[in-house]
């Protein structure tokens, strides 16, 4: 089994979290199935960057990003290397991720999901 250790963000999850993820599904998913409401504002399709994650731990055992990923990832506020769209990555099997929220997306007209 994996986990997803969230670190703490203001808004989205103060204390922070560790999930049991479903490798099955995306890390956006994941996040949501467990309460954390990161923003989707393409609803997953790979049309924004709202859902922009850092890994900071166990990056490389996730899948590489598509070339659609990379394009939409250099609009990200906050870009690092080990930043993905949480609605592309999949958790890896037997992999624990250390994810942290960036403080600030492009999301400028936030919409409640």
């Amino acid at each position: 089994m994996s986990q997803i250790v969230v670190l703490p963000h203001a808004q989205l999850c103060p204390q922070g979290a560790v999930i049991d993820a479903d490798t099955a599904k995306t890390i956006c998913d994941n996040l949501l199935d467990h309460g954390i409401e990161i923003d989707h504002a393409c609803e997953k399709s790979c049309a924004c960057t709202t859902c922009h994650v850092v890994i900071r731990e166990g990056f490389d055992a996730l899948t590489p990003a598509e070339d659609d990923e990379e394009d939409l990832l250099d609009k990200a506020w906050g870009l690092e290397p080990a930043s993905r769209l949480s609605c592309q990555a999949f958790v890896p099997a037997d992999t624990d991720l250390v994810v942290e929220i960036p403080r600030y997306t492009i999301n400028h007209a936030k919409e409640e999901h």
